[in-house]
């Protein structure tokens, strides 16, 4: 008797295995398919001014204006070339989906540019560039209040995050939009002079 009970034991044990097995590629392909369902969403938000969307090829030459701009890199990498800019936006901002086109209604020119990539289940990471010549306008606060607000309206966002070694303009931006200091690392990266600084974290 005990070595039949030994032998049904390790049956059930095979089963429960196998089960096992299944239910977690299963939970994988679903988890890939809902990854590659949301990345393929059109987001289009108006705003009183302005309008948010995904970027298009055609977006090229306005998004070199930003990337391609010291001034507007400051904070940031070094200042794109044209040719890295467009391998930018059809690998990243394309393909992946990782940023947003913001477009100045009345002119329709796209004046900014809003990373926005989720980096784990409903836990998106945000970032912007805008033009220099619509500084000051209040421009990447109204494009950026009206995605928080569709992140978690729409995509029931948990959690989004800002990173940046601008501790004035871009942190006060964060804090207008609700953000709340998450973490310094000091000395954490470099800035676009290969100078070590501090990365300011919000969420």
């Amino acid at each position: 008797m005990p070595e039949v009970l030994d032998e049904l034991l390790v049956i059930i044990a095979d089963y429960a295995i196998l089960l096992f097995e299944y239910v977690g590629v299963a939970v994988l392909i679903i988890t890939g398919i809902r990854g590659i369902v949301k990345n393929m969403i059109d987001i289009n938000i108006e705003t009183q001014r302005l309008l948010i969307r995904n970027f298009k090829r055609d977006d090229a030459k306005a998004l070199y204006e930003i990337l391609g701009d010291d001034v507007v890199m400051k904070y940031s990498e070094k200042a794109y070339s044209f040719e890295k800019t467009v391998e930018f936006l059809n690998d990243f901002c394309i393909k992946k989906t990782g940023a947003l086109a913001v477009v100045h209604k009345e002119s329709s020119k796209v004046i900014g540019y809003i990373l926005f990539h989720e980096m784990d289940e409903d836990v998106y990471e945000m970032g912007w560039f805008f033009n220099k010549n619509y500084w000051r306008k209040g421009y990447a606060y109204e494009s950026c209040k009206a995605l928080v607000d569709y992140a978690f309206n729409s995509l029931n966002a948990y959690k989004i995050f800002a990173e940046t070694i601008d501790h004035v303009k871009s942190v006060n931006l964060m804090k207008k939009l609700g953000m709340k200091l998450e973490e310094i690392q000091k000395n954490q990266i470099k800035d676009n002079r290969g100078i070590w600084t501090d990365l300011y974290i919000y969420s």
